[in-house]
């Protein structure tokens, strides 16, 4: 049987950070030179991975732009949102070249606003919804909204905002979804970018910027959140202190919340989310601002949480998730979180598998896919028991050479 190509897999320990939103002049601090883009394999690439784990790597399908989440549909299609504003479908691993109708109005006018995230209910064979995370124009800019429609095969009917967030026209701010095994709707919005500007609204509990956000399915907030009733608290927050999310997974075991969070130059975390709890941006921070200094002196505080995995320096951190399948038995329980690029290094993302103990511990990472030298977005198990990763193609337009955006598919290779 051919399998294609045969490349050595890219092995590392790296405690690592960010992808941020930039302005024109910042933008020229990433460095690329040296590193030049290689073309995706049109033929299925296999590699050799720790644990005695060898994989096989298949293009599903190219030609998406700026993707940046996806959701399986019972039937095996997919549907993948563009940030662009477009909502895609793959119908037995072929791109629909006619876009999914029936979005909102979307912002796209600044560099990392647009659409973002997709989950479906937990109910979708019954009441056909899908939510959308998008950046919504406002009088002042924009915000972080989230729209929920009713999937009729190529459009999306009865759409309509069920949550807007007051973020202060700041629509730019990463947002993931995923709905949790209470049946809760769980959404980040990140926007606090900047330490000493915007940054500073992750600790104001009267705002929704930086934080993770638990909903019920029709956008109100839980009940039973920590902040329910609380003067100047907004009813939907379940933690604060947040810089920009960009995944989120629970754990298979314990049921907890584990989040991905982007700084600027190093101190990229993934946290376990408690309920209530303040995780310390930018108050505390292992991270540096993209000029040099460091964000803080103060790296952590008693009354705040620390991550349970830091990067420095940088891995740009986007989606995550928890492998629970059969068909990769030495990676069960392992965390796959993508990577958008290292150290501020051009075509440098990556799939890093953290491997825990028996104490559930960090004990070793792995960097895979790195020879492709592609950006890492998000990375989902199907309903197969296969790994799904999504690229990003080039950051903000300014490697247009790095190459055109594309969903992978890993397989073991028996």
């Amino acid at each position: 049987m051919k399998t294609g190509l045969v490349m050595p897999v890219a092995l590392a320990v790296s405690i690592g950070v960010s992808a941020p939103s930039l302005t024109a002049q910042q933008q020229g601090t990433f460095a690329a030179e040296g590193i030049p883009p290689v073309p995706l394999p049109d033929v299925p690439v296999v590699f050799d991975t720790a644990e005695g784990q060898r994989i096989r790597v298949i293009v599903v399908t190219t030609g998406l732009s700026n993707p940046w989440g996806f959701a399986f549909l019972p039937d095996g299609d997919l549907l993948i949102t563009e940030r662009g504003g477009t909502l895609r479908r793959l119908r037995d691993g072929v791109l629909d070249p006619t876009p999914v109708a029936g979005l909102p109005e979307i912002f796209t006018g600044v560099s990392l606003a647009g659409l973002m995230d997709i989950a479906l209910h937990p109910q979708f064979t019954e009441n056909g919804f899908v939510y959308l995370t998008y950046s919504k124009p406002t009088v002042d800019g924009a915000t972080v909204a989230l729209a929920r429609g009713r999937l009729e095969e190529t459009a999306l009917s009865e759409v309509r905002d069920i949550f807007v967030a007051d973020a202060d026209g700041r629509g730019i701010a990463a947002s993931r979804l995923l709905f949790g095994p209470d049946d809760a709707l769980y959404m980040t919005v990140g926007g606090a970018i900047n330490a000493t500007s915007n940054g500073q609204g992750a600790q104001d509990p009267a705002s929704h910027v930086g934080k993770l956000l638990r909903l019920q399915d029709d956008g109100s907030a839980r009940d039973d959140n920590p902040f329910v009733g609380r003067d100047g608290y907004k009813p939907e927050l379940f933690s604060m202190g947040h810089r920009n999310q960009l995944g989120l997974a629970f754990h298979p075991d314990t049921d907890e919340l584990w989040a991905s969070e982007n700084a600027p130059m190093g101190g990229d975390e993934v946290n376990i989310i408690t309920a209530g709890k303040n995780y310390g941006w930018p108050v505390v921070s292992y991270s540096r601002e993209y000029y040099g200094p460091r964000v803080t002196e103060q790296p952590w505080r008693e009354d705040l949480e620390q991550p349970e995995i830091v990067w420095v320096p940088s891995i740009g951190p986007s989606g995550l998730v928890f492998y629970t399948g059969d068909r990769f038995p030495a990676w069960q329980g392992d965390l796959f979180v993508g990577s958008l690029m290292t150290g501020r290094i051009q075509r440098t993302g990556h799939l890093e598998r953290i491997k825990f103990n028996r104490q559930g511990l960090e004990q070793r990472r792995e960097w895979l896919l790195a020879s492709l030298r592609r950006r890492i977005r998000d990375v989902q198990q199907g309903p197969d028991g296969l790994l799904y990763v999504l690229t990003a193609g080039s950051f903000l337009g300014v490697d247009p050479a790095h190459g055109a955006a594309a969903l992978l598919r890993i397989e073991p290779l028996e």
